[in-house]
Parts: structure tokens; sequence; C-alpha cells
């Protein structure tokens, strides 16, 4: 498929998704998974730096000493469009703690991404990054969307998911809390 095509297919995929609204996204696709992915061998997490929704520049290595849920998704994926209100209740329920979500946003524009996480509820209220060329996801090898990776304290990434996720599942937190005591 020629560049051109490719950008027009994203494109009309995004606006679909955006039209059908997350109710779609709710009805048709089966109960998300809560089960993560141990790494038999740790690896050290490839960097990256985007800009988020207030335009802040922020990179992984700035969460050093903390443990990072990266998640990579895109608004026209509807696992993407599911998971994203429980990654905001992992957020709320581990706040105050060296935890945090970041969630990069793969090929979109600022306006359609603000415009979808407007319809959330809850809204998110962890980062979210733009990674226009898709950069960071093919450094991680991403082969699909979404996909999620825990990192621990000392930049390993320890845990991933392929597929969505109920991120507030208990599973889930207790995982992140063990790591949290390391």
């Amino acid at each position: 498929m020629r560049r051109s095509s490719l950008k027009r297919w994203r494109l009309l995929l995004a606006l679909a998704a955006f039209v059908a609204g997350p109710a779609l996204a709710q009805t048709v696709l089966p109960d998300l998974s809560h089960h993560l992915t141990r790494l038999p061998k740790p690896i050290t997490a490839k960097n990256f730096t985007f800009k988020d929704l207030d335009g802040k520049t922020r990179s992984l290595s700035d969460y050093r000493g903390q443990v990072v849920l990266v998640n990579f998704w895109a608004t026209w994926c509807p696992p993407c469009r599911r998971e994203m209100p429980s990654l905001e209740r992992l957020h709320q329920k581990l706040q105050g703690q060296p935890f945090i979500i970041l969630a990069v946003d793969q090929w979109e524009s600022y306006d359609l991404v603000f415009a979808f996480t407007g319809q959330l509820d809850p809204q998110p209220t962890f980062p979210i990054l733009f990674d226009s060329k898709s950069q960071a996801s093919k450094q991680w090898d991403v082969k699909g969307l979404p996909a999620s990776f825990i990192v621990d304290k000392r930049g390993r990434v320890v845990y991933r998911a392929m597929g969505g996720r109920e991120f507030d599942h208990p599973e889930i937190e207790q995982i992140i809390r063990d790591l949290l005591k390391e």
C-alpha cells in the first residue's frame, strides 16, 4: 500500500472510531483480560522523548526510580479505547505512589486525541504522549495495538501485555504494588 493510501486509511479508521464513540468499543468487544506476561529476563527499556497533550516534553528516563506503565495506543483501536478508563482508575488508585502511566499515541493528531479523551469517563489525568512517526513502538518492537509494558524502578521492562487489559483489576494492581516495594 502506498504511503498516501495508508495515511488516508488510518485517517478513515480514526474518523470512524471517533464517530462511533466509546460506546461501540464497550458493546462489540469481549471482556478485557487482566493477565500480564512476566519477561523471563528483564530488558533495559529504550528511552523516548515526546510532547504530551499540554505541550510539555517528557522522556521515559525522567521517571527512573518509579514504576512506569507504558501503553502504546491509538483512538482508532477499539481495545485501546476500551481500556483507557481502566488506566485512569489505576492511576487514581495509585496516586501518591512512585508510579506513572505514559500513554503513547501512535500516528494521530493533537485535535483527534484531545476530542477522544474529552469523551471518556473518567477523563485521563496521566500523560498522553504523541509519537507521530511511531518511533518508540518500533524501538520497543510493538507488533500491534494496544501494547503495554511495565518498567521497574531500575528502568527494566519486566512485564508486557499485548491486547486490551482491565488495568485496575486487583491482580494487575498487586503486580504494580509488589514492584513498588522493590
